[in-house]
């Protein structure tokens, strides 16, 4: 069963944290329109010196979602996520993790490592965590080191995909897990959404279409390469942050590089000082998942949002109707 704070969405969907794209803007439009809204802790910089801008960002999107709320109490905001890079590399963790728990993040999206404390604080200020795992066993540790859901991360999701099919992975999952599942992995319709649940998955974890989307913080070419992509226009290699991942083709012959002839690196490499998942020499490759066929035009994320919503209850009502 789902905890209530993920029990009243508009439509079963998380927007997933997108390292530099998820920003304020993105994550408000995302809540407002009924869908939960995320972003990574390490989006949020600042120069040394300077305010800390993930407090700016915190206080930010709670006012802004309690000020809807007050306006608008038919229809709620959904809860924002955080995520945090649990990666023995990342040296704000702490600080992070502390900030969150002042502000009571209310869902808290753990990647790269399953911590005992991250779960801790987060249930001490009264949230939930959830901890992306691309095989079962990971999911097992996970759970064992106390999250309370888990996002199965399957092939053809953007970012640090799975190679698993998402029929596999979570079906194997749910032979021991009944608590909240969510399910990546080219998931970019109305329909895919449904489809997720059918498998057993209880939200579908959606990125790269909010890519395309007026709030999203990334370049106008980079939207615009969402748009005109499709599937066969992914590479999956780990040459950009030393762990596989899903990235447009054309970005990478854009860079020089022949996306058919790219050379493996070694996970050791990546590293979160520099509060980067990537060197700065690759910042014009640009990850995607394979479910971009589906993205046409460039539009405001609650446009995008409508557009699931209504594909997801025709595809229900066709499904019912057989």
């Amino acid at each position: 069963m789902l905890p209530p704070i993920l029990q009243n969405l508009r439509i079963p969907v998380v927007g997933s944290p997108m390292f530099i794209v998820s920003n304020p803007d993105l994550v408000i439009a995302q809540c407002k329109a009924g869908i939960v809204g995320s972003f990574p802790a390490l989006n949020a910089r600042e120069k040394d010196g300077e305010p800390i801008q993930l407090e700016a960002w915190l206080t930010r999107i709670t006012e802004e979602l309690d000020r809807h709320n007050q306006a608008n109490p038919d229809r709620p905001a959904a809860p924002f996520a955080v995520n945090q890079i649990v990666h023995r590399s990342n040296a704000r963790l702490d600080r992070d993790i502390e900030i969150c728990h002042r502000h009571k993040v209310p869902i808290w999206i753990t990647s790269l490592g399953a911590r005992t404390e991250v779960n801790a604080a987060a249930h001490d200020c009264g949230g939930i965590t959830l901890h992306d795992i691309i095989n079962n066993s990971f999911a097992r540790k996970a759970v064992e080191k106390g999250a309370d859901g888990i996002i199965a991360v399957a092939a053809g999701a953007g970012g640090h995909a799975g190679p698993q099919s998402p029929f596999a992975l979570v079906q194997e999952i749910r032979e021991w897990f009944d608590g909240p599942l969510l399910l990546s992995g080219a998931i970019a319709t109305g329909r895919a959404v449904l489809a997720a649940q059918a498998m057993g998955a209880d939200l579908a974890y959606i990125g790269s279409p909010f890519i395309a989307t007026t709030e999203a913080n990334a370049q106008p070419d980079y939207k615009q390469m969402i748009v005109d992509s499709g599937a066969m226009d992914i590479v999956t290699s780990s040459l950009f942050t030393g762990v596989s991942g899903n990235y447009l083709a054309p970005s990478i012959r854009n860079a020089g590089l022949d996306p058919e002839a790219l050379a493996h690196a070694d996970p050791s490499t990546m590293n979160f000082n520099d509060l980067s998942a990537k060197p700065k020499a690759w910042s014009t490759i640009w990850g995607c998942g394979q479910g971009i066929g589906a993205v046409h035009e460039i539009v405001p994320a609650a446009q995008l949002i409508d557009r699931l919503a209504g594909e997801y209850d025709a595809a229900r009502r066709a499904i019912v109707g057989l």
